[in-house]
């Protein structure tokens, strides 16, 4: 699955510009330290936007397109923020077969955004994910920590209540 860019404004602070050109001073002179510097700057933002990946290779002196092949490549690196509250869907084999896909399409009918996208509000995001095991109570989606099992579609206007929506 490919991922998006984030279409919401960068609202990075001067503060965290700070933290990540402390990391970038600490780790520049060691390139093989490109990943240690990403993964920092995710902890710094909540995700690595296009203006980071710019500092970062501007920093770490390496092209943009090496940053972005990296943040790319690797699951655990984001291009877009996360939600106040994330809801992850699984789309494993179990939860698909028992209808995953379509509670999916129904949260970002509701929410107005696609996967790995958050609502302008900042309230929201939709991210599809692989098994998480708890295939005995599929179809299954987490909201941050909090685990829903044995879905319809029907479930999803409660489950987006609960939250405020």
């Amino acid at each position: 699955m490919k991922k998006k860019i984030s279409k919401l404004p960068f609202k990075g602070t001067r503060e965290q510009e700070e933290q990540l050109m402390a990391v970038i001073n600490e780790n520049k002179h060691d390139k093989s330290n490109l990943m240690v510097v990403m993964q920092k700057a995710q902890d710094i933002y909540g995700y690595l936007p296009f203006e980071v990946q710019e500092m970062i290779a501007e920093g770490m002196d390496v092209p943009l397109e090496k940053v972005y092949g990296v943040a790319t490549f690797y699951a655990q690196f984001s291009l877009s923020p996360k939600g106040e509250y994330n809801i992850s869907v699984c789309l494993g084999t179990a939860c698909y077969v028992k209808g995953s896909g379509d509670i999916f399409d129904k949260l970002s009918e509701k929410l107005g955004i696609g996967a790995d996208e958050c609502t302008a509000d900042g309230k929201f995001s939709l991210t599809a994910c692989r098994c998480i095991g708890a295939c005995g109570l599929a179809p299954v989606l987490t909201v941050n920590e909090e685990v829903y099992g044995r879905l319809t579609v029907d479930d999803v206007d409660s489950i987006l209540a609960k939250y405020g929506a």
